[in-house]
């Protein structure tokens, strides 16, 4: 899977640390999602998806050998 959440991220001017507080995660867990050692749950998936008022397939897609 691949993700864009560094792009929206600093689109919005957020930084690791104030999007994880929004969300209710550490900032090490959007580190981890940005640099695609975790997969988030769909729960954060969706959290996201209001926080940026964007479809999560905006920010989420899968890649051929998904």
């Amino acid at each position: 899977m691949k993700n864009t959440l560094k792009v929206e991220r600093a689109i919005n001017n957020y930084t690791q640390e104030e999007l994880a507080k929004k969300i209710g995660v550490s900032r090490q867990t959007i580190n981890s999602i940005e640099t695609n050692r975790y997969v988030p749950s769909t729960l954060l998936s969706l959290k996201l998806s209001k926080l940026f008022n964007k479809p999560v397939n905006d920010f989420f897609s899968l890649e051929e050998d998904d």
